[in-house]
């Protein structure tokens, strides 16, 4: 008996060449205060939905990993403090224990092409984070899991240039989305080219179709937060600089450091970095629907 556990619907889409995206779950349990994480459901599992594809929301529930988790599941992950972050490397005691565990982009990832889903959306991926020198559990899985995920860079609490040398190192490509820099979550760009990208969905799909012939690694589809939602470089950097602080003064470290300093972050931004966090959220869902659709266009 496989511990993961596709929904009936998303079985039913899979056996049907239907597109279907892969949805984490930590960022409603732990990434978004309430209601705005009631409302990162609605919008996230709408746009790919509305982009001709089925949501695939991820977790642990007694004692399965379930790759399209019921509105009624989903609703007990929003409420705080019911749901463990769970990365790849705590899928093993999340479903022995049967604790309701929240699926990390690594934990996600690895369900998703486990259950035969080839495209994901998140926001933006974990990385190297300054000074600390630690590491997402993110960047190793994305370097062993053959799968496209859509996202916004990686978020702006971490160090990009080392983020992006670590990816290289490991083989995960990173490709833009009608850009040629790199994105950095709540800023449009971090002051990175980028050798490749792709203009429209049907060439992204073509990227899914390669990534599956060549195995191995993912490949990140990089798109810029939405223009009229994007944040000023600075104004972030220095909204950051104090949050790392107070983090290192309350002993914050390991799995507890993102969302720590994204909560800290949308204090002193007035909010303003969890609007532009559920406008890209948004945005990935929608692009990445898209390119499930075209996937499955192009099978058909």
């Amino acid at each position: 008996m496989s511990a993961i556990r596709p929904s009936d619907e998303v079985a039913d889409a899979l056996a049907a060449g239907r597109g279907v995206v892969a949805l984490e779950t930590s960022v409603i349990a732990q990434g978004l205060p309430v209601p705005r994480n009631a409302e990162c459901i609605e919008r996230m599992g709408g746009a790919v939905r509305e982009a001709g594809a089925v949501p695939a929301w991820t977790g642990v529930t007694s004692g399965e990993v379930v790759v399209g988790l019921s509105d009624e599941d989903l609703n007990v992950f929003a409420q705080p403090g019911h749901a463990d972050k769970v990365a790849r490397r705590d899928l093993p005691f999340a479903i022995a224990s049967g604790v309701m565990g929240a699926a990390t982009v690594s934990s996600t990832i690895w369900a998703a092409h486990r259950a035969g889903v080839a495209v994901s959306a998140t926001g933006g991926i974990g990385g190297v984070h300054p000074g600390t020198g630690d590491v997402s559990a993110d960047l190793l899985e994305l370097a062993r899991t053959p799968v496209l995920v859509v996202c916004s860079g990686a978020k702006s609490i971490v160090d990009p240039f080392a983020t992006v040398e670590r990816l290289d190192e490991l083989g995960v490509g990173v490709v833009g989305y009608r850009c040629d820099r790199l994105p950095f979550f709540l800023v449009t760009e971090a002051p990175i080219d980028l050798e490749h990208s792709v203009d429209d969905p049907a060439q992204a799909a073509k990227l899914v179709r390669a990534i599956a012939e060549v195995g191995k690694a993912a490949v990140l589809l990089c798109n810029p937060v939405p223009e009229a939602f994007a944040m000023d470089e600075r104004e972030v950097a220095d909204a950051v600089r104090p949050c790392e602080a107070k983090a290192a003064e309350a002993g914050v470290r390991g799995k507890a450091v993102t969302p720590f300093l994204l909560s800290c972050l949308a204090e002193r931004t007035g909010g303003a970095s969890l609007e532009a966090n559920l406008a890209l959220l948004e945005s990935n869902a929608r692009l990445a629907g898209e390119v499930a659709a075209a996937v499955s266009a192009a099978r058909s």
